[in-house]
């Protein structure tokens, strides 16, 4: 190369120099001025070998906007759509990992300059965020993009609600999503495993599953997989239980139903005449003057639409039992045995036709929800009452929100009786 060659482009690189401080660094991330967004340093403890490219460079910059293209470290803000995801970084040099990372999006990745790259080092970004699908991203080393949006797809399924039943020595888990489901049921050691793929939960499946219990489940955990729910249930006791499961779907919600029955080995011929007992204890003050006062109250901050669907016959369990109960109202109601309904309908259960009848209405039946309450009372023992009386009249509600609704209701009742 001449001397004057030499010397100009000594001059190209002192004017690229001088450009790049009055400028400032032009490749850090808006991110960086951002004290809560987490800087993390994915730069490999050491460097490729001395190479041609280390000839090249000095005059490759002429071209690509200055030395700081080669030589200057590198910031990288990625984020993603929805924010809050968790990421897995690895940089990666000719298919080897050289650092791995883990972090909460958004966050600033610093690299190593390209001088100390090879043309083969890449750095991969792994997303995952509950409800969306897994994605991953790879940025070459010799990108010039100094940020990173991962816009992640839902997952095409949503368990959208779960609903718990039992009632006498049986019990039914109900799981209903947008789409139909593909699930696995697995045994385990004193309990079942079940997993729905593809599926997010929504909050109100949640929190039905964090308080899930009754004298056959102990207790149930649920967690978000990967793309997959995953629920882990364990059974209280050590009498052995078989799994049933169904899947319909249900019209008028354009929702799918995935049931699972848990059904004792032992049968329930015993639990059918204790139930039967039960109910004949039941007698006209259970369902008349501040009984009706818990009911009303309670009806007052259960949706209409939710009661109605939990207490119509749907080919459940305890669809015998709601007759029955239905059956038993009619006998006890104070008006010789005439039911009345929120309408100003009236039915006679003890009529078959109208028992049917009263029955696809029962959620507007004067006198049931009580009936039921004092049904579960005479039928199962503490400290399993209330659930199972959620179970029946709110299967859908999380046992907390339930609680509260039943604090209010039995304190109408309360006051009712302190003024009699």
């Amino acid at each position: 190369m001449s001397l004057v060659a030499q010397r100009s482009l000594s001059l190209a690189a002192a004017l690229l120099i001088a450009a790049a401080a009055a400028h400032g660094d032009t490749s850090a991330s808006d991110f960086d001025s951002d004290p809560e967004v987490e800087v993390i340093d994915m730069t490999p403890d050491e460097a490729v070998g001395w190479s041609l490219r280390n000839v090249a460079a000095p005059v490759g910059a002429v071209f690509q906007g200055g030395f700081g293209y080669w030589y200057d470290e590198r910031e990288v803000s990625i984020d993603t759509t929805p924010s809050g995801s968790f990421v897995d970084l690895f940089y990666v040099r000719r298919n080897f990992q050289k650092r791995f990372e883990q972090a909460e999006a958004p966050v600033v990745v610093r690299l190593p300059p390209r001088i100390k790259a090879s043309s083969r080092d890449a750095l991969i970004v792994r997303a995952f965020h509950e409800g969306y699908r897994q994605q991953s991203v790879t940025l070459p080393m010799e990108s010039r993009d100094d940020e990173l949006i991962i816009h992640l797809e839902p997952l095409p399924n949503t368990l959208e609600a779960v609903a718990h039943r039992y009632f006498a020595d049986r019990t039914s888990l109900v799981f209903l999503t947008k789409e139909s489901p593909t699930f696995r049921v697995t045994d385990k050691p004193g309990g079942f495993g079940l997993i729905l793929n593809e599926t997010a939960q929504s909050a109100e499946a949640r929190a039905a599953i964090e308080g899930l219990s009754s004298p056959m489940i102990a207790g149930a955990s649920a967690n978000q997989v990967g793309e997959d729910f995953v629920l882990n249930v364990q059974f209280a006791g050590q009498q052995e239980i078989t799994l049933r499961s169904r899947l319909e779907h249900r019209a008028a919600r354009d929702l799918y139903a995935f049931t699972l029955d848990l059904v004792p080995a032992a049968g329930a011929g015993d639990a059918v005449r204790r139930a039967q007992a039960a109910l004949a204890r039941i007698e006209t003050r259970h369902v008349d003057a501040c009984r009706l006062g818990f009911e009303f109250a309670l009806r007052e901050d259960l949706d209409a639409g939710s009661l109605s669907r939990a207490l119509s016959p749907k080919g459940d369990f305890t669809d015998r039992y709601l007759r029955a109960a239905m059956r038993r109202l009619g006998e006890v109601a104070p008006n010789d045995g005439v039911v009345e309904f929120g309408a100003g309908t009236v039915f006679r259960p003890s009529v078959p036709i109208e028992l049917e009848a009263a029955l696809s209405q029962a959620g507007d039946a004067r006198g049931f929800i009580a009936l039921l309450r004092q049904f579960v009372f005479e039928l199962e023992e503490e400290p399993h009452r209330e659930e199972t009386f959620r179970s029946l009249v709110a299967p859908e509600m999380d046992p907390m929100s339930f609680a509260v609704v039943m604090q209010k209701a039995a304190a109408r009742e309360r006051e009712c009786l302190a003024a009699r």
